[in-house]
């Protein structure tokens, strides 16, 4: 299958979650499917408003450019050559924390995006999260 089951996109959130908790972190866990549409999301306690938008938007960069949001940003810097690129698609984040989901072909079916902590800890509940695909 080319798209991403609820069955897996509720995994991934629970993972990503799990880790959140582990490193003493509340985040926001957006999933996106293969056409870059929610399919989960969770918000945990506490969690920051203002991270709802970016979480999904991190995901929703990560699937339209299949690589993680971060690596966009090293390539959107002044000068750069995608620079701008955050004012496309109806905005983008460029900035760690949303990572492309891969089935086991190697196969993108969705993307995960994180927003709630600094970029290096949403970076690695992502990458918790995106593990957890089966």
């Amino acid at each position: 299958m080319n798209d991403i089951t609820i069955e897996q996109a509720r995994t991934i959130v629970s993972a990503a979650i799990t880790k959140a908790a582990e490193i003493g972190t509340k985040m926001n866990i957006a999933v996106v499917d293969a056409g870059a549409n929610l399919k989960a999301f969770a918000r945990m306690d506490e969690a920051w408003l203002g991270s709802i938008d970016i979480s999904i938007k991190k995901a929703r960069t990560a699937r339209f450019f299949n690589m993680n949001s971060g690596e966009i940003g090293k390539l959107a810097q002044p000068g750069g050559p995608l620079y701008n690129i955050e004012h496309s698609n109806g905005g983008l984040i460029s900035f760690p924390g949303g990572v492309p989901l891969k089935n086991n072909n190697g196969v993108i079916v969705g993307a995960i995006g994180v927003s709630g902590d600094s970029v290096e800890n949403d970076q690695i509940v992502a990458e918790a999260g995106a593990a957890a695909l089966k």
